[in-house]
C-alpha cells in the first residue's frame, strides 16, 4: 500500500533522540527551547510555543485571545475538527464561511458578506481561524483588512503549511494574524511524533501561551501574589493544561527542521510531475495562487463526475483495492453529527460540500519515488475508466 502520507526518519534523527534517551532531561530540558528558537528563526516570528499537538496549540491560542462564553469563532467547514473544537472548549459558539471553489480555503468574499450581515445583528465573530489547506495559505491579506474593519482577532490554522511561503514571506511569521499554528504530526511536512507549535509576535500572548500550556503554574516572581517561601516556590496562578512537549520530540523537531526546505521543494517536485501525467484524465488538480508557495502537505484532486461513469466512492474503493491509499481531505465539520445537534444542516455551506462529492487526496511525502507515482497514476486511469 502506498500512503497518502509518510514520515521519513534519518539516522541523524535517530541519533539526535538516542542522544536525549542518553541526558538528564527527557523533558522540561534544553531541547525545548532549541526547537522553538530553531522554527521562529526560520519563519520570522518573535516567540513559538512548543506543546504536545496542534489541537493544544489552537486551545490555549484561544484562550490566550479571550475566547469565552458568548463568543463566537468562525473557520472552514473543509477542516479537522480541531480547528472548530477549539472553539468549542473555551465555551464559544462556532459557524462557518464557504471555501473558494479554486483554493479551498476560506473565501474570503463570503467572509466579507457574512461580517457585513453578523454586524448587522451584533454577532460579529471574537476570532476568525484561517485554516491554509494542503498547505496553501489564505488569503491573509484580505483577512487582515477585514479583521481591522469588523474588531476580530486572527488566528491561522498552518497545521499544513510549515515551509510554505505567502507573498513571498514564510507563513508564520504572523505578519497578518495574532497567533500561528503548526502541527508535527508523522503525515505533516516535518514531525515531532505528535507535537504542535504556537508562534506569535506579541510578548503578552506568549506569556499567556506560556502558562496555560504549563498548568497554568509560574516561577516568575513578578507574576505572583506574593513574595516566594523560597528557592522550590512556585504558583498556579490560573487554570492551564499539561500541554507540554517532550525533549525527545523537539529534538526529533530540531533534526527534521535541517530537512525542511528540502522536504517541501521534492513536494512541489512532485506536485509538479502529477500536474503534468495527470492532465490527461477527468481531474482537477489543486490550483495554486500566484501570490502562495504552498507547503503541499496534501495533493487533492476532484473527480469531474460529468465526465466519468463511476461514483466518488466507486473511484476510492477502486483506489484502495489497487494498493493506493487514497484519503479524503476533510468530511465538512458542520455535517458532522455533533454539530448536526447544533443546527447545522449539509446545504448551509455548498461549496464545501461540492468539494466533498469530489475530492480525494493523493499519495504525497518526500520520499515517493516516481515510480509510485506512476503506479499512482495508472490505478487512478484504471478506477476513471
Amino acid at each position: 500500500m502506498i500512503p497518502y502520507g509518510k514520515q521519513e526518519i534519518s539516522q541523524a534523527d535517530i541519533d539526535s533522540v538516542l542522544e536525549v534517551l542518553q541526558s538528564d532531561f527527557l523533558t522540561q530540558g534544553p531541547k525545548v527551547p532549541e526547537f522553538e528558537s530553531k522554527v521562529a528563526e526560520h519563519v520570522g516570528a518573535k516567540h513559538a510555543l512548543a506543546v504536545n499537538s496542534a489541537t493544544s496549540a489552537l486551545h490555549i491560542a484561544c484562550m490566550s485571545l479571550g475566547l469565552g462564553p458568548g463568543d463566537w469563532l468562525w473557520t472552514s467547514p473543509i477542516t479537522f475538527v480541531a480547528s472548530a473544537n477549539c472553539g468549542l472548549y473555551c465555551g464559544a459558539k462556532v459557524d462557518f464561511v464557504d471555501i473558494d471553489p479554486k483554493t479551498y480555503n476560506m473565501c474570503p468574499k463570503a467572509l466579507a458578506a457574512k461580517l457585513e450581515q453578523a454586524e448587522k445583528s451584533a454577532c460579529l465573530p471574537k476570532i476568525v481561524v484561517a485554516v491554509h489547506l494542503c498547505g496553501q495559505p489564505c488569503d491573509m491579506a484580505e483577512v487582515h483588512r477585514l479583521s481591522k474593519k469588523y474588531g476580530f482577532r486572527v488566528i491561522e490554522d498552518a497545521s499544513h503549511a510549515i515551509g510554505g511561503k505567502y507573498r513571498g514571506e514564510f507563513i508564520g511569521n504572523s505578519r497578518y494574524s495574532d497567533i500561528t499554528v503548526f502541527s508535527f504530526h508523522p503525515v505533516k511536512i516535518i514531525t515531532t511524533a505528535e507535537g504542535g507549535m504556537a508562534l506569535t509576535n506579541d510578548e503578552n500572548l506568549a506569556s499567556r501561551m506560556n502558562l496555560l500550556r504549563s498548568h497554568g503554574i509560574t516561577r516568575d516572581p513578578r507574576l505572583m501574589t506574593r513574595e516566594a517561601d523560597g528557592p522550590w516556590y512556585y504558583q498556579q496562578i490560573d487554570l492551564g493544561f499539561n500541554y507540554r512537549m517532550t525533549e525527545l520530540q523537539a529534538a526529533l523537531g530540531v533534526s527534521q527542521m535541517n530537512r525542511l526546505d528540502a522536504f517541501v521543494a521534492r513536494r512541489h517536485e512532485l506536485a509538479g510531475r502529477y500536474n503534468e501525467i495527470l492532465a490527461r484524465l477527468p481531474v482537477t488538480t489543486p490550483w495554486q495562487h500566484p501570490d502562495s508557495y504552498s507547503g503541499l502537505h496534501l495533493y487533492v484532486i476532484r473527480l469531474s463526475l460529468n465526465e466519468v461513469d463511476k461514483s466518488h466512492r466507486e473511484v476510492f474503493e477502486s483506489l484502495r483495492e489497487q494498493g493506493i491509499g487514497v484519503n479524503l481531505h476533510y468530511i465538512p465539520v458542520h455535517t458532522q453529527p455533533y454539530y448536526e445537534s447544533m443546527g447545522f444542516n449539509a446545504s448551509d455551506f455548498p461549496e464545501a460540500m461540492a468539494y466533498y462529492r469530489e475530492a480525494i487526496s493523493l499519495p504525497m511525502f518526500h520520499g515517493m519515488t516516481y515510480e509510485q507515482q506512476d503506479q499512482v497514476s495508472s490505478a487512478l486511469e484504471f478506477s476513471l475508466v
